[in-house]
């Protein structure tokens, strides 16, 4: 084998959403994996790499899933301009894989058609060959490798089948590359279009015959799951099951890690003397980032729902369901998976709003996703359900902290629903496009799959933790620490600090809504993020606790704040705007400062009327 036979190759993995190209992605590349974003664009570039037989490494791009060459969105703009070789700072591929269901080819055939124009070499993957199989679906594989001018490779991904040979074919094409034909794709008009998906059919026709076992199972379960009141109850049921367990099942992880956190900090109280390192270390590193580690385990929990529904195909289908929802508040029904995936974060949220085609559709979803309860919240609500609301069982079945989670969930997508109507109905007036999805079928979730998708979430949440959090404690701890209280001061030390001036100052505007000095400051450097308030209030309280009173930070809030005073908090937290991250991801994705500053001014308003409103409605009612 030569040098240059033995050079390293770059495949990109091209394909339609749910055809199981990231599956195939994992079990090529493993854990040998690089996530970032495209340069000068928002959308996540993954690459990994893999060794062949012969022992040439090759690169493999993941590429956002597309039905066309002919970009409607900023997502597919980065796939066909990655294939064209064409996208800034990527080296073009050498081959380019083409992964396809092999149970539903009708639409994939148009888009091997123009990737034959591209002039690369190319591979047909036949993804989830097994379901195909089953079906007794009938692919005379020689004939249409014969007819598109490329080879097939069958594979099940979730199960590692056929990797090798396909690893191999990869490997025998890459000699192509240097004879690669020239580049004619251009975009296609109308009459060619017509052309192109004349020419698929016949593929079809010639080459695949109907299944002998059509999928039955997926349309009886269908006719349940989609029924317009039954799929609906359904649904609703799975988020109420979903948000039971968040707040149930993590218990015991979440009393481990803070037991953890609790043993360690003594155990730093011991080795360190008395001192600023030790009050640095515990009261600033340990009490602040120890506050918000402690909520990993409900953050995983969500996720491993999120990520099971997606990867069964359950996901699709309630979009569908909440198309007609969502249309009487102005949103188009693509929205829906935006929506939902901000329920996990705000910012993969609005990047995903790109596959919605309309420019005021799309800036709709942009402004009211922040309004979807991210897991950054967790930890907040969890903290103050659990210091002002009783652990008391509702109807000898539901949790209430669990039925107020729910409930918390709920005013965030309603006031979505709300702010989007409001939108539509007086300021970007006109009917919303018809929502056309593709709907994948049931698929039983990959143990591997999703465990490493978990692996990856903690991580990312690990990783904030680390590079936000922990330095904004130390500016915290700072604030809190300094200047030290005058001599015979008689309040409390943190009185007199940084933080206690800056509590104080702005203390007077909150004071309608409830919120003392310290719920005050935890605002500050809650602007950066969410979670970080919780671990600002840690820190607040543990260097402001002069009697070292035992107990966690949600005793300590039990005792100091009143129900009203902690409802209005939620409250508080349900519409404001206290993320950077978010509010420069809208500024990436709208090319504007308009739309951020507008966002803002629109969620600080809701918030603070919102928790004005709940806390003097409670204090009337004898909550204060």
């Amino acid at each position: 084998m030569t040098d240059v036979a033995l050079s390293p190759a770059r495949v990109a993995l091209v394909g339609n959403p749910n055809s199981g190209k990231t599956a195939l992605f994992n079990a090529l590349t493993g854990g040998r994996q690089k996530v970032a974003n495209y340069a000068g664009v928002t959308v996540e570039r993954k690459e990994g790499t893999v060794t062949t037989a012969s022992g040439r490494t090759i690169h493999v791009l993941d590429l956002p899933g597309t039905y066309s060459l002919r970009a409607r969105s900023p997502d597919e703009v980065v796939t066909r301009d990655a294939v064209l070789g064409q996208l800034a700072g990527e080296t073009p591929p050498d081959v380019i894989v083409c992964v396809a269901d092999a149970t539903n080819l009708r639409l994939v055939l148009r888009l091997i058609l123009e990737l034959k124009q591209v002039g690369r070499p190319l591979v047909l993957a036949l993804n989830m060959f097994d379901i195909a199989q089953r079906q007794g679906l009938r692919i005379d594989l020689e004939g249409l490798a014969r007819d598109i001018g490329a080879p097939i490779v069958t594979t099940v991904a979730t199960r590692k089948r056929g990797i090798e040979e396909l690893v191999a074919q990869i490997d025998a094409t890459t000699l192509e590359a240097a004879a690669a034909g020239a580049q004619d794709w251009r975009e296609p008009d109308a009459g060619e279009i017509r052309d192109a998906h004349r020419e698929a059919q016949r593929l079809m026709k010639a080459h695949v015959r109907p299944p002998e076992h059509p999928d039955t199972l997926t349309g009886k379960v269908d006719a349940v799951l989609l029924h317009p009141v039954w799929g609906l109850l359904i649904l609703f049921a799975l988020l109420l099951v979903m948000f039971q367990a968040v707040f149930t099942w993590a218990t015991p992880l979440m009393d481990l890690i803070d037991a953890g956190m609790t043993a360690l900090g003594g155990l730093v109280a011991l080795a360190v003397p008395e001192g600023l390192v030790r009050s640095l270390l515990v009261d600033g590193v340990i009490a602040g980032v120890g506050s918000v580690l402690v909520f990993l385990p409900q953050i995983l929990i969500l996720f491993l729902f999120i990520i099971m529904l997606e990867d069964s195909g359950y996901m699709a289908r309630a979009a569908f369901l909440m198309d007609k929802i969502m249309g009487g508040a102005g949103l188009h029904g693509r929205a829906f998976i935006p929506l939902l995936s901000s329920f996990a974060c705000a910012i993969p949220g609005i990047m995903s709003t790109r596959v919605i085609d309309s420019k005021r559709d799309r800036l709709t979803t942009i402004l009211v996703a922040p309004l979807m309860t991210c897991s950054a919240r967790i930890p907040v609500y969890t903290l103050i359900i659990g210091a002002v609301v009783p652990a008391r069982v509702v109807g000898g079945v539901f949790s209430l902290q669990g039925l107020v989670m729910f409930a918390l969930y709920a005013a965030g997508i309603f006031s979505a629903l709300g702010v989007s109507f409001v939108m539509r109905r007086f300021f970007w007036r006109g009917v919303s496009e018809p929502f056309m999805m593709e709907l994948p079928t049931y698929k039983k979730p990959d143990p591997t799959n999703v465990a490493r998708n978990l692996l990856l979430r903690g991580q990312i949440f690990m990783s904030r933790a680390g590079r936000i959090i922990l330095p904004l404690m130390v500016l915290v701890w700072f604030l809190s620490t300094f200047p030290y209280a005058p001599v015979g001061a008689t309040a409390p030390a943190i009185d007199y600090s940084f933080a206690g001036m800056i509590g104080h100052f702005i203390q007077p505007v909150l004071a309608p809504i409830g919120f003392n000095w310290q719920m005050s400051v935890a605002l500050v450097p809650g602007m950066a993020a969410r979670e970080v308030a919780v671990a600002a209030l840690g820190t607040v309280y543990a260097v402001g606790d002069a009697d070292q009173a035992s107990g966690g930070l949600a005793a300590k809030l039990a005792q100091q704040w009143s129900l009203a005073s902690g409802l209005s908090f939620l409250a508080w937290y349900v519409f404001a705007p206290q993320c950077v991250a978010t509010l420069g991801v809208v500024k990436r994705e709208t090319n504007s400062w308009v739309w951020p500053t507008v966002m803002f001014a629109y969620m600080i308003a809701l918030a603070y009327i919102a928790a004005l409103i709940v806390y003097q409605v409670t204090v009337a009612l004898g909550g204060g």
